[in-house]
């Protein structure tokens, strides 16, 4: 198993030990202990690991997230602002399903109250294909770019380059592989209700106006919350 996870079962086993009920964990969709992709297949190990448990639980797999302090929404916005084109990976017809933090959050209140073993799909009430996404985002806000389709090879290669000027990961080969294997993608009814398309339209004067970097607010959460 990877240690990346391994502090996760740790927590498990502390919880069983202090007499914990309930556990609601954040897993991903199309989690699978057979996946090539380490995130996916440790993931799969993690649910695995705490329906062994014993333990009452609610596993909740979502796709995409965004809202406050978003990443992804906002760097797409960003890359559309600030580059005469924006790059897809192959046609760009993968799907997603974003779903809005509070709404994740409060299926995770909801299903703490639980007592039935369960795990559910947490995904919001638009599918988006990748390329469709980018573009309902570039209407909104105003900066309507070329699409153009790119192999994964160079979508990565000038993801690295971008990442090393602006100090961040932009993208890893293992996101590319599971975006386009539609991983990120589940035929279940939404459990969320707040809809991206409204979410985008509210913030289209300031969506995207600064960089988001991951690895920044890692370092630092409150620092890089602030400055942006």
């Amino acid at each position: 198993m990877p240690t990346r996870f391994g502090n996760t079962e740790i927590l498990f086993q502390a919880a069983k030990a202090a007499g914990v009920r309930r556990l609601v964990h954040v897993s991903i969709t199309n989690s699978s202990e057979n996946s090539s992709l380490e995130y996916f297949c440790g993931k799969a190990h993690l649910e695995r690991a705490l329906i062994e448990s014993g333990i009452s639980y609610a596993i909740l797999r979502p796709a995409v997230l965004f809202g406050k302090e978003d990443i992804l929404v906002n760097n797409i916005a960003w890359t559309l602002r600030h580059l005469p084109v924006f790059g897809v990976f192959g046609d760009g017809q993968y799907r997603l399903q974003p779903i809005y933090v509070d709404d994740l959050a409060q299926l995770a209140v909801e299903q703490g109250k639980g007592i039935e073993n369960v795990t559910i799909n947490a995904i919001g009430p638009e599918t988006f294909t990748y390329r469709g996404l980018v573009e309902t985002i570039a209407d909104t806000i105003g900066k309507k770019r070329p699409i153009v389709s790119v192999s994964p090879r160079l979508g990565y290669a000038v993801g690295w380059v971008l990442g090393k000027l602006v100090g961040d990961v932009i993208i890893t080969r293992e996101e590319i592989v599971g975006l386009m294997d539609n991983l990120l993608y589940v035929d279940t009814p939404p459990t969320g209700t707040t809809k991206l398309t409204e979410w985008v339209a509210e913030r289209k004067a300031t969506l995207g106006l600064h960089y988001a970097s991951e690895l920044a607010r890692r370092r630092n959460r409150q620092a890089e919350y602030r400055s942006n």
